[in-house]
């Protein structure tokens, strides 16, 4: 994999494949569900996704984290500890790992989507000793570039 500096892509561009709802989880209509991942952060504990479905009603589990920005329509959202509300393009929301929500789309909705699983600590101690020695090196060799300080700091 290539580590580029920036990553960029136009979401409204990013063909989306089939990615069929769990037919046990349906609540109501046909939604038909479509996604595609653009990019993975270099760790692999966050990926970027594009999202769309039709028209439907539906249990929706997060296995991780995810962050979902309405781009196009509107889906109104539930949960058991949460009132119904109607995400429309512009909003955005933060669904926590291993809870439930109730997906109720009127007509269509497409989301931007970032999922973000956790890692154990002794990886994350252990990407964190790598980030480090890598870090010295660039130093080492002059390509490391020096973070400005804080507010001027």
């Amino acid at each position: 994999m290539t580590e580029l500096a920036m990553e960029a892509v136009r979401l409204s561009e990013v063909q989306l494949n089939a990615s069929p709802i769990n037919p046990d989880w349906i609540l109501d209509g046909k939604p038909v569900a479509r996604t595609a991942e653009w990019t993975r952060t270099l760790d692999g504990t966050t990926t970027f996704n594009v999202w769309d479905c039709t028209a439907g009603r539906f249990n929706w589990y997060f296995h991780v984290d995810e962050i979902v920005h309405i781009m196009d329509g509107s889906v109104t959202v539930s949960a058991e500890d949460s009132p119904p509300r109607t995400l429309v393009a512009g909003d955005a929301a933060l669904f926590h790992a291993g809870t439930w929500s109730e997906w109720h789309v009127s007509d269509y909705v497409r989301k931007h989507a970032i999922l973000r699983s956790g890692l154990p600590a002794p990886v994350l101690r252990a990407l964190g000793f790598a980030r480090n020695i890598r870090g010295a090196l660039r130093k080492v060799s002059g390509r490391g570039k020096s973070a400005p300080s804080p507010r001027g700091l």
